[in-house]
This record gives C-alpha cells, sequence and structure tokens, in this order.
C-alpha cells in the first residue's frame, strides 16, 4: 500500500461543522498520519494517508461521507470541467467493470446549468476508460460501486471520489423507521452537542424509533458506526484487506454495564416496539428501559439528574388523551404547556434538549431557553434549544399564580 497523503472533506450535517471536527480530533490521536485541518461550512477538511480515510469511516458517527480529493483547478465554463475530469488517472483507483454515479454541488457558480455541468464528469471519466481500454464504465444512479463529487465556487472546481459509498448515516442497522426518523449521523450531532457523555443518564420521553437511543447506546459499548458495514474503499484497487480487517479487529468494546442509564419512551406502543428491536438489531445488548406513555405523563427514570433529549413529533403522536377533536395547532399548544409543567415539576436539576423546528416551542413550554443552537435537519432549519431545570422552579410558579388580596 502506498503511504502517500491525500486531502479528505468530511461533509456533515448543517450546524454540526464544529462538533465533527472535535470528533475527528479524538479519532486523529489513534493515528500520527491523520491531521484535521479546519471547519467549513458543510463539513470539515483533513489529510492522511488511506488507511486515515477507513478510520473515518469506521468510527465518525457525525460525518456523512468521506471525500477523497482527486484535482482542482480554475475554470470559466463546463469544457474546463470536462477537460480535467478526463486527465485524471481514474483507472489508478477502480476497475472500469465498476458502475459509477456522478453528483455536483455549488456555491455562487456562473454555471447556467448543473445538470450539465455534471454530465461533463461523467463525460470526462467515461472517456478517460473509452481511451484506456477502448470501453467505458457504466452509470447506476441507486446503487453504484464507486461515487464521484464535484464542488464548484465562483471560479474553482474540485473532484472527489466517494471513500464512504451509502452515506454514513446509514449505520446498516435500521429496517423500520418512524414517520419521519432523524438520520443517525445528526442524533449523534445533538448528543455531542448537548455535552452527553456515557455514564449521563439519558432519558428521550418521545425516542419514535430509537435513533437518539440506538446511538447513546453504541457509544456506551464503544462500538464503532461503521463495524457492521461495507464501503466503497473496499472495491479500490489499492485496498488491502488483510490491513483493514486488523483495523476492526483491533477494536475493543467496553464492557456491559451493571445498571441502566439510557431510558427510552413514547406514546406509541408500535414505536416502543421498533426502538426495541432497532436497539437490537444495533447490537445493543444491555437494559435500555423502554415504556408506552404520553411525554406530558412522564417522571424521572432513575435517581440522578442527567439529561432529556428529544426530537418531538408532528401530528397524531403529539397529541393529549381526549384532545384529538382539536385543531393541529391548539392540540401542539396544549401538549406543549403541558410537557413544560411536567418538566418544572419533575425534573429539578435536569438539563432539557429540544430538537425542533418549531422555532415557537420556549414559548409555547413557557420556558426560558439557556442556549439555543441552529442546526439543519436535511434543508429544514431547526434549533437545539437547552432548558436548565432549577429546583424550586414550581415553587416560583405557583406563588407567582397565587391571587393577590
Amino acid at each position: 500500500m502506498n503511504n502517500k497523503t491525500y486531502s479528505y472533506f468530511c461533509p456533515c450535517p448543517r450546524g454540526l461543522e464544529t462538533f465533527l471536527a472535535e470528533e475527528l480530533n479524538e479519532i486523529a490521536q489513534q493515528s500520527p498520519t491523520l491531521k484535521i485541518h479546519n471547519p467549513v461550512p458543510g463539513g470539515v477538511h483533513c489529510s492522511g494517508v488511506l488507511p486515515d480515510a477507513w478510520r473515518i469511516n469506521l468510527y465518525s458517527r457525525i460525518a456523512s461521507r468521506v471525500l477523497l480529493r482527486i484535482a482542482q483547478g480554475r475554470y470559466t465554463n463546463e469544457n474546463d470541467i470536462y477537460d480535467l475530469a478526463l486527465a485524471q488517472t481514474w483507472d489508478n483507483w477502480f476497475d472500469v467493470d465498476c458502475t459509477i454515479r456522478v453528483d455536483l454541488t455549488a456555491i455562487k457558480s456562473p454555471l447556467k446549468s448543473l445538470d450539465f455541468a455534471t454530465l461533463k464528469i461523467k463525460d470526462g471519466t467515461c472517456d478517460h476508460f473509452r481511451e484506456k481500454f477502448g470501453k467505458r464504465p457504466s452509470v447506476n444512479t441507486r446503487n453504484p460501486d464507486m461515487r464521484i463529487f464535484g464542488f464548484v465556487d465562483a471560479s474553482n472546481f474540485t473532484l472527489y471520489l466517494d471513500t464512504s459509498g451509502e452515506s454514513l448515516f446509514k449505520r446498516g442497522w435500521r429496517e423500520e423507521k418512524g414517520d419521519a426518523p432523524l438520520r443517525e449521523n445528526l442524533a449523534a450531532g445533538l448528543l455531542r452537542a448537548a455535552g452527553w457523555k456515557p455514564g449521563i443518564p439519558l432519558f428521550d420521553p418521545m425516542c419514535g424509533s430509537g435513533t437518539i437511543l440506538a446511538e447513546a447506546a453504541q457509544m456506551v459499548l464503544g462500538m464503532p458506526p461503521g463495524l457492521r458495514r461495507s464501503f466503497a474503499f473496499e472495491k479500490f484497487k489499492q485496498f488491502d484487506a488483510t490491513a483493514w480487517d486488523a483495523m476492526k479487529t483491533n477494536v475493543k468494546l467496553n464492557p456491559i454495564p451493571s445498571e441502566p442509564s439510557i431510558f427510552g419512551s413514547d406514546i406509541s406502543g408500535d414505536m416502543v416496539a421498533i426502538t426495541q428491536h432497532n436497539l437490537e438489531r444495533a447490537g445493543v445488548r444491555f437494559d435500555v428501559p423502554l415504556k408506552q406513555i404520553e411525554a406530558q405523563e412522564v417522571r424521572p427514570p432513575c435517581d440522578t439528574p442527567g439529561i432529556l433529549l428529544t426530537n418531538p413529533p408532528y401530528g397524531e403522536r403529539i397529541g393529549v388523551r381526549g384532545e384529538k377533536a382539536l385543531p393541529a395547532d391548539d392540540r401542539t399548544q396544549s401538549f406543549y404547556q403541558a410537557f413544560g409543567n411536567t418538566l418544572k415539576q419533575r425534573f429539578p436539576g435536569w438539563k432539557i434538549f429540544l430538537f425542533t423546528a418549531d422555532l415557537s416551542a420556549p414559548k409555547m413550554l413557557r420556558l426560558k431557553e439557556s442556549r439555543k443552537t441552529p442546526l439543519y435537519n436535511g434543508a429544514i432549519e431547526c434549533r437545539l434549544f437547552r432548558f436548565d431545570m432549577v429546583a424550586g422552579f414550581n415553587r416560583r410558579e405557583k406563588a407567582s399564580a397565587e391571587p393577590t388580596a
């Protein structure tokens, strides 16, 4: 295997760039060759030898992909993009019989059609093989062997080869999903943003299909998220299967905890069952107590205050019994008010984190957030609201509500 240093870009959900850089710096402590550079909007730049890309794919919970930079240059039109793609020695990386897919993203690009520019990357790549071998790779947009990414800004064009394959949020364990499941890497980012670490009690009272709980449970076990899936780099020509197997064999899992510290509940019995199934599929072999209960009825699941982190759902599953007839907005308002009262009355000492696209959530909860972190769920702008529950909250509420003589 060559010891050449390559440049990588690790994209992630928007808003999580500094948390990804923090995580990558922890991963880099295992490797003298992996260097983490600056976070930029959309991800983090880093560099290292090829096994460093394997390592990030194996261990990163927040990255969406690990892209290996193949070439970079200035451009004025689509022909410059074609020329740069044509000039690359793609056959050093993958065989002509591999299927490919090309994607392009742009910021402030003067190009009129990104579809046309994407076609030029594909043509340049395929013409390289045709000139050399008399045949070209086939395109497969659904399940390609190799993914090629282009990025253009106002004047520069960068070509990347994806080392990951399927996006890294696909850990390989999820079969069943809720209505709008949180992506696994976003859930992991929320846990880091909330300051949660294994050993701190964690409670998700609207757990849905259990994504936050599964990510946390794997972290308790020290189980890398990429341990049970395959990657595109395994089809690279330089791939060293023995070294990759050794990297995975070196993973040492933590002992199973003797006491539960991760807890979940949901109003839906079906979702509780799906969560249980997903935890088993994710390789979690210890008890994560789950309950079917409305969120506004919950109590702390343990004596020690910890972190309550949840992504409230929308529609029916946010309802309050007997209020299904209310309009959706009134039902949401009623739910949040009841949930806010529960937090104030029952969760002194807890740190509460709500991840939601509803920016009026603090007002409906009647709580003042101590912090709000802007994050994106795909294209949807959201906030991670933090509320610190202090003892005596409820006494103040009651005192201020008493009628004056």
